[in-house]
C-alpha cells in the first residue's frame, strides 16, 4: 500500500472510529510508519507503508495518539510518552509560561513538581532556565520512572523521587502542579481512559498544594470552571497577586500566586 492509499485509508477508519482530527492523525501515523516527518510526508506519497496496521488499531480503540507514536513533543522538547503517565497538552505549556514569568528577577531558583509524572513540566523549566534547581515527585514509581528516562534522553539534570503534596513544605522558590482534578471520567474523551486514573481522578489537591507550600510562588494548572475556587482558596491561604490566565483555547487554566 502507498503512503497516498493508506492515508486515505487510515483517515476513513478513524472517522468512523469517531476520533475528532482524522485527517492530521492519520499524517502522523503514516508518516510515523515511513519514519519520516508530517512534513517529509507529502513528498513521499508514492511511498510503501508498512507497519501501519498495528498502529492504526490502537489509535481506532482511541488510545491516546501520543502513546501510539511513542513520543510526544511539549515546548522545545520531544518527551517519550506512554501510559505510565498523563500524555503532556499544549494547556499545560501555559503553567510553565508562567512559572518562567515569575522566575524572571530570581538567580538559582529552587524549583518543585509536584505530580511530575513524564517530566514535561520539571524538564521544560531546567530546559529553559539551566540555572533552577528543579525537583520533581510523584507517588507513582512508574511514572517517576518514565521521567527519568526521558532525563536522561534529553540530558537534563532534575532531582526526581517519590513523594507527593509533604514536599512542598520543605521550601521552595516555586512550586508548580498539574494536581488531578478530574471527578469522573463519565461523558470526556475515550481517550482519557487509557491515561492512568491515578494523576486524573481526585479533589482537593489544590487546596492541600497551596496550604502546605513554603514557597515565593504558586503555581496551577486547573480544571475547567475550577479556577475561581482555586483562587479563592489561595487567597484564603495567604497568597497576593492571585491571577488566572487563560489558555490557548480561552478556558481558565492557570491559577498562581505569590507570599
Amino acid at each position: 500500500m502507498t503512503a497516498r492509499e493508506a492515508l486515505a485509508e487510515a483517515e476513513r477508519r478513524l472517522a468512523v472510529a469517531g476520533v475528532e482530527t482524522p485527517r492530521v492523525d492519520a499524517e502522523l501515523l503514516v508518516a510515523h510508519a515511513l519514519g519520516v516527518s508530517r512534513t517529509r510526508l507529502h513528498a513521499d506519497l508514492d511511498a510503501e507503508v508498512e507497519g501501519l496496521e498495528p498502529l492504526l488499531v490502537r489509535r481506532e480503540s482511541r488510545e491516546p495518539l501520543a502513546y501510539v507514536l511513542g513520543e510526544w513533543g511539549f515546548r522545545r522538547l520531544t518527551l517519550k510518552t506512554d501510559a505510565r503517565a498523563l500524555v503532556p497538552r499544549p494547556e499545560t505549556e501555559i503553567v510553565v509560561e508562567r512559572a518562567l514569568a515569575l522566575l524572571a528577577g530570581s538567580d538559582v531558583p529552587r524549583v518543585l513538581d509536584i505530580g511530575v509524572g513524564s517530566g514535561a513540566i520539571a524538564l521544560a523549566l531546567k530546559d529553559e532556565r539551566p540555572d533552577a534547581r528543579v525537583t520533581g515527585v510523584d507517588v507513582s514509581t512508574e511514572a517517576l520512572a518514565l521521567a527519568r528516562e526521558n532525563a536522561e534522553r534529553l540530558g537534563l539534570e532534575v532531582e526526581l523521587r517519590a513523594g507527593g503534596v509533604e514536599a512542598a513544605g520543605e521550601g521552595w522558590d516555586l512550586v508548580v502542579s498539574n494536581p488531578p482534578y478530574v471527578d469522573s471520567l463519565a461523558g470526556l474523551q475515550r481517550e482519557l481512559s487509557h491515561e492512568p486514573e491515578q494523576a486524573l481522578l481526585g479533589t482537593g489537591f489544590h487546596v492541600r498544594i497551596a496550604r502546605a507550600a513554603r514557597t515565593r510562588f504558586l503555581v496551577l494548572e486547573v480544571g475547567d470552571g475550577q479556577a475561581g475556587e482555586v483562587a479563592a482558596a489561595l487567597e484564603a491561604a495567604s497568597y497576593r497577586d492571585v491571577r488566572i490566565t487563560r489558555d490557548l483555547a480561552g478556558v481558565e487554566r492557570v491559577v498562581e500566586g505569590c507570599r
